[in-house]
């Protein structure tokens, strides 16, 4: 980047849809005042919000987790304003932010410290040049006590890097299978 990266990813969002909604700015509190775990735009990328849909893990089916086959029946639908995610287990959210990645770049996103400093890891892959859609997102509890996500506040940190010259082959061209994702979604083959 020829320019500072906070600068860049203003202009690329505001006037390319790169991040929408977008947050110029960290957002440390919520109307009134509350504490919240920070989102919105940082130095070198941008700390994205987990929404308020959720798929948690359970085992009470006794099923094997497939990624070839995930049983559906494996994961309980939850929306609201925060989500537990028992002992050991794991959860899947998506972003409230909705990603169009350029040509020439290539993101990392990792967990915000707040929830590592829990046991909570989040796992994101890279978002690819040319990948657009919410961003699932899985969230694990590494802890041997139930663990609180917050929906609607910071997550994860997504770090944009741009090349010098864009791909040669994108994850458009090469037609994605997790293109233009409009929701949570689970893996697919």
């Amino acid at each position: 980047m020829s320019v500072k990266p906070d600068t860049w990813i203003r202009t690329m969002a505001k006037e390319h849809g790169m991040i929408e909604p977008f947050c110029d700015g960290q957002v440390r509190a919520a109307e009134g005042g509350a504490g919240i775990v920070s989102y919105g735009l940082s130095s070198y990328g941008y700390d994205a919000r987990c929404a308020s849909d959720f798929r948690i893990f359970t085992n009470t089916n006794a099923t094997i987790v497939d990624p070839k086959r995930i049983d559906p029946g494996s994961m309980i639908a939850h929306e609201g304003d925060a989500c537990i995610i028992p002992p050991n287990s794991f959860a899947l959210a998506r972003t409230v932010e909705y990603f169009r990645i350029p040509r020439d770049v290539i993101t990392v996103c990792i967990g915000k410290s707040t929830y590592a400093r829990c046991g909570i890891i989040v796992n994101v892959t890279p978002l690819e040049p040319e990948w657009e859609g919410y961003v699932t997102l899985e969230l694990s509890n590494t802890t041997p006590l139930p663990a609180k996500v917050y929906a609607n506040e910071g997550i994860a940190q997504v770090i944009f890097h741009q090349a010098s010259e864009p791909c040669e082959t994108s994850y458009k061209d090469r037609g994605g299978k997790y293109q233009k994702q409009m929701e949570l979604t689970l893996p697919k083959i």
